[in-house]
């Protein structure tokens, strides 16, 4: 165990007050400020997350927990069902786990791991940034930059409800993990390394930006690339050519009416939007190579939605008995059949019981620091969410500061009052899971 600081109090056996809780974390707010300022500012684009990650593991360190680097290495994970090779780097990336054991004390609901991913997307267009994307600049309470809402802000508000209870005393009966994990945007390998070895607990909140919802259900997303031939020609002699384009488009309009047609025949009252629970979506699209050339290739890749409950396999082969459904009715492509592709991110589906335990502890610490019961929400996007859930045996749920609209997004930031207010939830969720 790694030596605790010298502004720890010694452990003690009453449990603190949520007054005392959040009068800690309000101390704490301008070093929390800061430390989320230095995440944001440390781009950790995929490849370079490393910097980010060795902040946050000195972090960790200097509040006294056991630290560990678990490098994510794909001959390692090559053998899991859940694992995609993502195309990027498969031996330089790091992900941060770090443990506050328990007294084993017969006390609390059990063990709690908080996890974050660090790994951002790219901030597109700096022309359409008011500041740079990098800034971390502070602005009428919000902060701002790429990673601030999606997710630093969640990784922060874990590391800050540690050094609050720690500040205060608090000592756990049963083991609190904490980590921060690369890769979630494009498949889930951090959190899937973090699983292979062995990192386990009895549940999980992931620190994702929902906005203060409670999100025990997660609709899986699988992406896929379709390419449609057609027959190169001068743009000047169309009729001896074949469009690729005119060819893709019936295919587009199937997808779309497979698409509603799916939401239309799907229920559940935990989304709160039913028209949008597992959408199909078409993400890029490149064809023809020349302005005056009848294009000869059209690519299109998207994501394929998959309903809480549905396998991937079902969701597969539902986008290509589509496919194949236009591709009998046209001449052309009954000859020169489309390719349907399945690549990098492969998320399934997740749920925990609205009625577990943890979701019971959370909401209470929730209504503690809000007043107001938490909503209950289901989302539509994937997560790390359902590794741990469904590969690791955890009841878990999602849980964190920050608007998922701001996610990706130009300008993108998180409110500084909501990364506080979690901070004061999260705590006071642990000292009801984890007891003293």
């Amino acid at each position: 165990m790694f030596p605790i600081q010298n502004w720890t109090l010694m452990a003690t056996n009453r449990i603190p007050s949520p007054q005392t809780i959040s009068s800690a974390v309000d101390d704490l707010r301008p070093a929390l400020v800061a430390f989320l300022q230095e995440l944001v500012r440390s781009p950790s684009l995929p490849n370079r997350e490393g910097p980010v990650q060795e902040k946050i593991a000195a972090k960790l360190r200097a509040l006294g927990l056991d630290v560990e680097m678990l490098t994510t290495r794909f001959d390692e994970l090559a053998g899991h069902p859940a694992f995609d090779d993502d195309g990027f780097s498969p031996d330089s990336r790091v992900n941060v786990v770090a443990r506050w054991p328990g007294s084993s004390r017969a006390s609390g609901q059990g063990s709690l791991l908080l996890n974050g991913h660090v790994d951002v997307v790219s901030p597109g267009d700096a022309a359409l940034w008011r500041d740079d994307p990098w800034s971390g600049v502070v602005r009428d309470g919000r902060l701002f930059g790429r990673g601030s809402c999606d997710m630093k802000a969640g990784v922060t508000a874990g590391i800050f409800a540690i050094e609050t209870l720690r500040r205060i005393g608090y000592c756990p009966a049963h083991d609190l993990l904490i980590s921060s994990v690369i890769g979630e945007e494009s498949g889930g390998v951090g959190a899937l390394t973090t699983i292979v070895h062995g990192v386990r607990a009895d549940a999980v909140v992931v620190l994702e930006p929902t906005d203060g919802a409670i999100c025990p259900v997660q609709a899986g997303a699988l992406t896929f690339r379709l390419t449609v031939p057609g027959r190169a020609a001068h743009g000047a002699l169309k009729s001896e050519g074949v469009s690729a384009i005119a060819a893709f488009l019936p295919l587009f309009q199937a997808i779309e009416e497979l698409d509603r047609r799916r939401h239309r025949d799907y229920t559940n009252l935990i989304y709160p939007n039913p028209a949008n629970v597992a959408p199909i979506s078409i993400g890029t699209i490149r064809g023809g190579e020349w302005h005056s050339t009848v294009p000869e290739s059209v690519v299109v890749e998207g994501r394929c939605g998959v309903f809480p409950g549905e396998s991937p396999a079902e969701v597969r082969a539902l986008l290509a008995k589509c496919v194949t459904e236009v591709v009998r009715a046209d001449p052309w492509l009954v000859s020169h059949p489309p390719r349907l592709e399945w690549f990098e991110g492969q998320f399934e589906s997740c749920a925990t019981p609205v009625d577990h335990p943890l979701i019971t502890a959370l909401s209470a610490a929730h209504r503690q620091v809000h007043g107001v019961n938490p909503a209950m929400e289901g989302v539509p996007y994937g997560a790390d969410l359902r590794l741990f859930v469904n590969h690791a045996g955890m009841a878990g749920v999602l849980y964190g500061p920050g608007d998922v609209r701001q996610a990706h997004a130009a300008n993108e930031s998180v409110g500084i009052e909501e990364v506080i207010a979690a901070v004061k939830t999260i705590a006071g969720m642990v000292v009801e899971w984890c007891g003293m």
